[in-house]
């Protein structure tokens, strides 16, 4: 049996992001554990040149939103990216998944051969597989498990059952 576009968009998506939120929530615990900032937590970095874990909350809804857009053309939400706290990072996350869930079947299968064309970073055009498989769920991903490092690093009590999400 295929694999529809479908399956390999919308309940991924969602799942990462649950994800996200259920890390966000262990971080929010640690920092009202600890005494600590919350500022402090959401501007952290793994390296000077990367972005903070606000940001890579922003990508990850950014990625999965944009990419369902791109592939299914219903209209995503447009986020202002000024979160600056747990409590709006959740928001947002909630957001991303209510459009996600709202998008159908019918109108992601079928497009795996669709032009998806990106106006940035110079990269050739795609099929919406090539597009989903080779590009919007490495970056997807690479911006949940940013977000989970950054957290880890920052003494967040989380590991790869956390990443996993069966905890």
């Amino acid at each position: 049996m295929a694999l529809s576009m479908y399956e390999l968009t919308v309940p991924v998506f969602v799942r990462g992001l649950k994800v996200l939120s259920a890390l966000l929530k262990k971080a929010e615990a640690h920092v009202e554990q600890h005494g600590s900032v919350p500022d402090a937590l959401i501007s952290a970095r793994l390296a000077d040149d990367m972005l903070p874990l606000s940001a890579q909350v922003q990508r990850a809804s950014d990625t999965s939103k944009m990419s369902v857009e791109r592939l299914s053309g219903v209209a995503a939400p447009k986020f202002e990216d000024n979160e600056t706290s747990f409590d709006q990072l959740q928001e947002r996350i909630a957001n991303t998944i209510a459009y996600l869930e709202s998008v159908t079947a019918a109108q992601l299968d079928g497009n795996e051969d669709r032009a998806i064309n990106l106006n940035f970073g110079g990269f050739p055009a795609f099929t919406g597989q090539s597009y989903l498989l080779t590009f919007a769920l490495p970056n997807f991903f690479f911006h949940v498990t940013t977000a989970h490092d950054i957290l880890r690093n920052q003494g967040v009590a989380i590991g790869k059952r956390d990443y996993l999400g069966y905890v």
